[in-house]
């Protein structure tokens, strides 16, 4: 009888090969772990490469997302989840506003994946069922929220015609354009679309400081964060600090300082309990610290004196509008952050990003330290390597 070649049938060298593979070291758990979680943080970027049979509805989530600047779906999905927290009639408005939003710019083919088309569905379709004066689950209000949700991609295709030219980008310019329109053109008297009334706050005055509930104070800053998207709730203001954290710390922080800005004014103590002067606030100091600037002590600085400046704006807008009987909307966060974004400053730590090279705070920094050591060499003069950043 022949001598067996043993278990692996295929002589010595199938057997060092099988030898090779069982005492080849295995990647640690820890890295393991890390590298997962790294999946679900930052822009989820592995996610949309292949999940293409559900890939609308990572479109769809992403749009939710980028209201605040995140490009996540997952975190979408806890904002999204938020929403409903507070009232699914919002959410659901929210949700549809997103959907027809993105569906109708597919045909545009610009931006879809990233969720830029969305946003500012979300925003009108939300903020459309916060001011109609009819309460919730009336059905007649999908109607307007489609045809404008609908127009949403036309606007922002329109205006990106103009300000890619500064190479900015439009924000919710589309959102403010088109609720105030709807609002404008309706009223509070319109028989099947009514808005809620509007009235400006200058003949109220602030109690003494003695008299302020710190508790409410506190509270006032998630719901700050949750205003952005028309919701006092605090827990709804929590589940989206979760969201910003899950996709990066650095927005979460910057969001939280934002909506503590807006505290600055001596407002209303109603006012600030329930977050009114916050919210655009947490947009520009997001936008500003870490999203359209590389993370930088100076662009840390300059985020926090937008944040200050928006809460002025805030209040300034808030009562102009009131005179036409218009929200404030985020307008103010519009005006701030185009002002901080176009300043001209020859420092490298306060020269913004290339709006295609845009993305989360903590891969903006990596894109400056790798842009940085490939520009800086003994060849290069610092004009250049200042016009390359």
């Amino acid at each position: 009888m022949a001598p067996s070649k043993g278990f692996c049938g295929g002589g010595e060298r199938s057997c060092k090969k099988v030898v090779e593979t069982i005492n080849k070291p295995s990647e640690p758990f820890c890295s393991g772990v890390l590298r997962a979680l790294g999946d679900f943080t930052g822009d989820m970027r592995p996610w949309g490469d292949w999940i293409w049979g559900i890939r609308l509805i990572d479109y769809i989530l992403r749009g939710v997302a980028q209201v605040m600047f995140v490009n996540n779906s997952l975190s979408g999905l806890l904002i999204l989840g938020g929403l409903f927290l507070q009232n699914p009639w919002w959410a659901l408005n929210g949700l549809l506003g997103t959907t027809i939003s993105t569906v109708s710019a597919i045909a545009l083919r610009d931006a879809v994946s990233a969720g830029l088309h969305g946003y500012n569905g979300t925003l009108v379709g939300i903020l459309m069922s916060v001011f109609s004066a009819k309460g919730d689950w009336y059905l007649w209000l999908f109607v307007p929220n489609v045809f404008l949700c609908t127009l949403c991609p036309v606007v922002s295709s329109a205006l990106s015609a103009i300000t890619t030219k500064w190479d900015v980008p439009i924000f919710t310019l589309p959102f403010n354009i088109l609720i105030c329109l709807h609002i404008a053109a309706t009223g509070a008297t319109h028989p099947f679309f009514s808005q809620v009334c509007w009235e400006t706050n200058s003949g109220r005055r602030n109690t003494s400081w003695h008299n302020t509930d710190l508790h409410a104070v506190f509270l006032s800053v998630p719901v700050g964060v949750g205003q952005v998207f028309g919701c006092d709730n605090p827990w709804t203001g929590g589940v989206i600090l979760l969201a910003l954290l899950l996709c990066s710390p650095t927005i979460c922080f910057h969001a939280i300082l934002g909506s503590a800005a807006g505290l600055a004014l001596a407002t209303p103590h109603t006012d600030v309990y329930s977050g009114l002067w916050g919210y655009n606030s947490v947009l520009s100091c997001i936008a500003i610290g870490g999203v359209f600037y590389a993370l930088t002590w100076q662009t840390h600085i300059l985020a926090l004196t937008c944040a200050f400046f928006c809460a002025y704006a805030s209040s300034a807008t808030s009562k102009l509008m009131s005179v036409l009987s218009l929200p404030a909307c985020t307008w103010p966060f519009c005006l701030s952050t185009l002002i901080f974004l176009l300043l001209s400053s020859e420092r490298p730590a306060l020269r913004r990003l290339p709006l295609a090279a845009v993305s989360y705070p903590e891969e903006n920094r990596r894109y400056l330290r790798r842009l940085k050591k490939r520009m800086v060499s003994p060849h290069m003069c610092p004009s250049c390597f200042l016009s390359a950043v």
